[in-house]
């Protein structure tokens, strides 16, 4: 499951939790990975995968927007990941809670064991 393999490498990369969704009672920053879509042909995968970086000013929020996008541009040296690339990068403050967050979206291509 490629949103494991992400989020294990994310944990090792960066100083900030890893989640899969938001909990209310996080303390900022925190990385939330969202799976968006993705396809498959002959064990070769696609996933389309948003990255979201929760700061405590939009300043922050870029900042560590910024180191995913670094340690993102490293994530295809992991066993059985053939390509990461960066599709999308942008501000994603949700105005509603007024939370800040920056999100980068990234294609991945992997090999799926079988």
């Amino acid at each position: 499951m490629i949103e494991l393999i992400l989020k294990q490498y994310l944990n090792g990369a960066l100083d900030v939790p890893v989640l899969f969704e938001h909990k209310e009672g996080t303390d900022v920053p925190f990385v939330i990975i969202e799976k968006t879509g993705g396809s498959s042909d002959n064990h070769l995968q696609k996933a389309t995968v948003a990255i979201q970086s929760y700061g405590t000013s939009l300043y922050n929020a870029a900042l560590l927007n910024n180191q995913v996008v670094q340690a993102m541009s490293k994530f295809d040296g992991i066993e059985n990941i053939t390509g990461a690339h960066l599709n999308s990068n942008y501000n994603y403050t949700d105005t509603e809670t007024k939370n800040y967050r920056y999100q980068a979206v990234f294609d991945i291509n992997y090999l799926q064991e079988v």
